[in-house]
């Protein structure tokens, strides 16, 4: 698949939902990826990243009682961070676009809308793999790269997230989704 080596990528989840812990980890062993550990909040998955080097996270953005985007601002910042460069992908069922811009501002690689799909997850993770944005170091942030998040691409994210998560009961494709945002 794409020129990648699932099995050897090392994924983290971080979520408080066994539910979702379990659906995102029977989709990523669906892609071949077999090294993967779990923490419930932000605080276990720091201290989780200090025994297993994860190329990816995947870290809910509600969690108590640190949550993701304190988890991320911790692994971007702490002095004893064991990877400040992880990909870092935020799934979030909070679609608000002041929610987004915050994930992005504290260093995020990428999120997801809840609910999400085989198709998002794979999307994300070649993405990270093939494209991995360029880390810079700011006055006040450490992170990737933020500019590749151009208002228009939040907000065009924040529009599907949105279609999706009202369209969800109706049943309507992802073609029918692209085809709203168009109009």
């Amino acid at each position: 698949m794409a020129g990648i080596d699932f099995e050897r990528l090392n994924v983290l989840i971080v979520d408080d939902n066994k539910h979702m812990v379990n659906l995102i980890k029977t989709i990523l062993h669906s892609l071949g990826v077999r090294n993967i550990r779990e923490a419930s909040d932000g605080a276990d998955a720091f201290m989780e990243l200090r025994n297993f080097p994860a190329d990816i996270v995947f870290s809910d953005l509600a969690m108590s009682p640190l949550d993701g985007l304190e988890f991320t601002r911790l692994v971007r910042n702490a002095k004893d961070s064991p990877n400040p460069y992880v990909h870092i992908i935020m799934l979030t069922g909070h679609t608000e676009f002041g929610r987004l811009r915050a994930t992005v501002d504290v260093g995020v690689t990428d999120f997801l809308a809840k609910p999400v799909s085989a198709k998002a997850i794979y999307q994300r993770v070649i993405n990270v793999i093939h494209n991995p944005p360029a880390f810079v170091r700011e006055k006040h942030y450490f992170g990737p790269d933020r500019r590749r998040f151009r208002e228009d691409r939040l907000k065009s994210d924040f529009q599907r997230a949105r279609l999706v998560q009202e369209n969800t009961q109706e049943g309507l494709s992802e073609a029918d989704i692209n085809e709203l945002l168009m109009q």
